[in-house]
């Protein structure tokens, strides 16, 4: 743990540098040369403090973590005015803009901009014009102006350095590299040692909608077209037709350019002219090899034990004419407490993010929205509940040890509805910000020829 906290500070220290280095780059050689020891020293004695004063089941302090991002802020700010000349509005402008975005609220992504605005207009007034000043000045100004107007914490830490069957609701798969990407459950398999199967011909993302059996969902009364889907979902094709709300269109372009696309993973497509290009999906498997999350199995039958079993099964939807990544998530299904639940992991860099989700029989017995009855019921798979398993957390995976830290994702939620319509396949995706709707991506499924 010394160790460890030791490395922290150190981290903190090099981000200090370069920022020092970045705010006082306008001064002179001596100017950076102070500004980087300044800065080193600064941010690892503020680390320090923060990590000493942390207690178990905490993150670091707010003050920190507004520091920190202050640093991170100078030398991108820099960079921007050196190649830009832009000046200190725009660049405060949208280094507050880039905050709000991260922010995810709709409050903060208006916030953002308009605390750099007024940090870029108030710098260029008093005369001072450096990139890396307004920059850094704008992300603190924001943290801080939206940490007094919004008291409930986006994130709560909910296990540190915890085994996986701690958490039964987290699927602990990372990428082993800085890009997920469509090959990843082919990576996947050569850590953990199993067999890899691309593209299998007839699979489904969870072995038996049985498994998912609870006081909300009734298995037996589920239209056998949706039970096809789920247990032979390679039988159909997809198409996207996304509905996204105005206001968070320019977030998202940002999310999408900045980590999406360079990440290979998340990447829903921006408009219906868009997605016409078609989705190509597919399931990947590994069999056997080592289990990846203890007690927990992998929509593999409920059978843990054997090498015979199917212990991942990885969904990869991409775009039909370039290969890029829409989405990569590893579908699993596990029980508590006498409740089946479906825990869809998407790997990250060294990091999961993962949605649990709670099985609900359909009402009106698998109409579609203000239609008569169906043959059966459909599925609907939510977020929200007053359980304590459904949600969204974003865990960070131990490379060594495989251990734990798992923080809960408040204010974020999604409903998948799927259902039969005069025969047919319809499934609606729909997603919330702080219960502001954002994104509702319609599916239209066809079986294969």
């Amino acid at each position: 743990m010394a160790k460890e906290r030791l490395q922290q500070v150190g981290f903190a220290g090099l981000i200090g540098s370069v920022a020092g280095a970045a705010l006082t780059a306008h001064r002179g050689r001596a100017a950076v040369a102070v500004g980087a020891l300044a800065g080193a020293a600064g941010l690892g004695a503020a680390e320090a403090v923060a990590r000493a004063r942390q207690r178990p089941g905490e993150i670091p302090a707010l003050w920190s973590r507004i520091l920190a991002s202050g640093a991170l802020a100078a030398p991108l700010g820099y960079a921007a005015d050196r190649l830009t000349g832009a000046g200190p509005v725009p660049v405060a402008t949208a280094a507050g803009a880039a905050a709000g975005a991260l922010g995810l609220r709709p409050q903060k992504v208006v916030l953002g901009p308009a605390v750099g605005a007024l940090v870029g207009l108030g710098l260029g007034w008093r005369g001072q014009r450096a990139g890396s000043v307004a920059a850094a000045a704008a992300v603190v100004g924001y943290r801080v102006s939206s940490a007094l107007l919004f008291r409930d914490p986006q994130l709560s830490l909910l296990a540190e350095r915890v085994k996986a069957e701690d958490v039964p609701f987290v699927v602990p798969l990372a990428s082993q590299t800085r890009y997920v990407g469509t090959d990843y459950v082919r990576s996947l398999a050569q850590v953990l040692g199993g067999t890899y199967t691309p593209d299998v011909a007839d699979i489904g993302i969870v072995a038996s909608l049985d498994e998912l059996a609870g006081p909300s969902f009734d298995p037996a009364g589920v239209d056998p077209l949706v039970r096809e889907f789920y247990e032979h979902t390679t039988r159909f094709a997809l198409d996207i037709v996304p509905e996204w709300r105005l206001w968070v269109r320019p977030g998202y372009l940002l999310y999408r350019t900045l980590l999406a696309r360079p990440l290979g993973q998340a990447n829903v497509p921006m408009s219906q002219r868009e997605a016409q290009h078609g989705v190509r999906s597919r399931i990947d498997t590994i069999t056997g090899g080592d289990s990846f999350i203890g007690e927990k199995g992998a929509s593999g039958g409920g059978d843990r034990s054997t090498r015979e079993t199917v212990t991942v099964r990885g969904w990869i939807r991409s775009r039909a004419d370039t290969g890029e990544p829409i989405y990569v998530g590893i579908y699993t299904t596990y029980r508590h407490e006498g409740r089946g639940y479906v825990s869809v992991g998407f790997p990250l860099p060294q990091a999961s993010f993962t949605a649990t989700l709670l099985p609900q029989s359909r009402p009106g017995a698998g109409n579609g929205p203000g239609n008569g009855p169906g043959n059966g019921q459909g599925l609907v798979l939510d977020s929200r509940s007053e359980l304590d398993q459904p949600g969204h957390y974003l865990t960070y995976i131990d490379a060594q040890t495989a251990e734990l830290t798992t923080a809960g994702v408040r204010g974020f939620a999604e409903r998948l509805d799927v259902y039969t319509e005069a025969g047919e396949l319809r499934a609606e995706h729909a997603f919330w910000v702080f219960g502001l709707p954002f994104l509702v991506l319609h599916y239209r499924i066809t079986r294969k020829p």
